[in-house]
């Protein structure tokens, strides 16, 4: 029986997707070939959510279908998976404690002011966000959350990394984790890619492919090129089972994110959302950056 040693937790919208990209072309790692299994974060019943086209369904619960997962595992030295519910969702580091004790953690922190917008503007993407702004989608969390909607919905809530994080120094030990900070992810890779492997026990000087930009939100410059490609690219179907016959992952991988990007118009967050974020997460920051040991102050700053 393989269960895995190392876990992406979160952030959703921070970076994960990339992240768990980068680390499978390694040799010495294994992700599981299912990314976001949310195992420890739900049962049968709680994944059970009401906001329209939610993906917590597809959670597995089942604990020998998630062992299964890691069937194909050989002799790799660090065995993942990712799924970013895992920081978010109460009484989910519990859970993992109990199974996997011995766990490293790794989780990458993004500007939770930047991520709530990245959170909406996927949602606008993937036609999933029923209100037409940003500030009516804010207004109507608390509402949201209180009638079951999933955490992707959770716009501000789901920032709140401090409280977050203090549930899992309840259970592990700090020398288990690895903090990442988004914006260092994203300026310098490489080098925080070679902190993640020495991190996880693996040859340092592996250098992965991280040409290509995935999960990238955005508004789409065709509603109708998207819907294409979601119903290609994400779900089932022949042309999907062929190209992994055909191409290598990295190939396919570079193919859907650079089409994705190209439909993709980004947008700004606006001035009075970002306003009142700022004083949503003021408090919350300042205690993660005394918990983390790092200056993150220029979250706040106006940009």
């Amino acid at each position: 029986m393989t269960l895995p040693n190392f876990l992406i937790i979160g952030a959703a919208k921070s970076g994960t997707t990339a992240l768990y990209r980068y680390l499978r072309q390694h040799p010495e790692i294994y992700m599981s070939n299912r990314k976001e299994p949310h195992h420890f974060s739900y049962t049968e019943e709680t994944k059970k959510t009401n906001g329209p086209s939610d993906y917590i369904w597809t959670a597995i619960t089942d604990p020998e279908e998630y062992k299964m997962l890691f069937d194909e595992v050989e002799d790799e030295i660090a065995i993942g998976e990712a799924s970013p519910t895992y920081i978010y969702v109460p009484g989910t580091a519990e859970r993992i404690h109990n199974k996997i004790p011995e766990a490293k953690l790794i989780a990458i922190l993004r500007n939770p002011i930047e991520r709530a917008y990245s959170a909406y503007m996927h949602l606008i993407r993937d036609d999933r966000e029923t209100v037409g702004t940003f500030m009516e989608a804010l207004a109507l969390e608390e509402e949201r959350i209180n009638n079951n909607w999933g955490p992707i919905y959770h716009y501000t809530k789901a920032g709140m990394y401090y409280e977050q994080l203090i549930r899992y120094h309840k259970v592990f030990p700090r020398e288990n984790f690895m903090i990442i900070i988004y914006d260092d992810f994203k300026k310098q890779p490489s080098q925080v890619v070679q902190q993640i492997f020495r991190f996880l026990g693996v040859t340092a000087s592996f250098v992965p492919d991280m040409s290509s930009k995935p999960n990238v939100s955005g508004v789409p410059k065709s509603q109708l090129l998207q819907y294409i490609m979601n119903l290609v690219f994400a779900k089932p179907n022949p042309i999907r089972s062929i190209s992994r016959k055909l191409f290598p992952e990295s190939t396919r991988w570079r193919f859907t994110s650079f089409l994705r990007n190209k439909n993709l118009n980004r947008q700004s967050i606006p001035d009075e959302c970002r306003q009142l974020l700022m004083r949503t997460f003021n408090d919350d920051i300042l205690k993660l950056q005394t918990l983390i040991g790092r200056d993150i102050s220029f979250w706040l700053e106006e940009s």
